[in-house]
């Protein structure tokens, strides 16, 4: 799972401008997501990706661009579903 946070001054212009609509549906696209919930985070633009991703190293491109184009604070968060934590664990 991919948390961010976009501040204020960087969202308000974002969203002037156009980027915030395109850095978020680019990555949205490049992790080819199953879910994303976007709310505000302690005052600030939010939201919730959900993905999977077996190879680490890509998700320093999708960190990057969000950063980069939004001025975002990022946290990636193991996430399970139902399915992989019966299968994590033990019988």
């Amino acid at each position: 799972m991919l948390k961010f946070t976009i501040p204020v001054d960087s969202g308000n212009l974002a969203a002037r401008n156009g980027r915030m609509e395109k850095a978020i549906e680019s990555i949205i696209d490049a992790t080819n997501a199953e879910a994303a919930y976007f709310t505000m985070i302690d005052g600030e633009r939010g939201g919730y990706i959900f993905f999977e991703e077996s190879d680490q190293a890509q998700l320093i491109h999708l960190t990057e661009s969000l950063m980069a184009a939004l001025d975002a604070a990022i946290e990636i968060v193991p996430a399970l579903s139902l399915d992989d934590l019966k299968r994590g664990m033990p019988n």
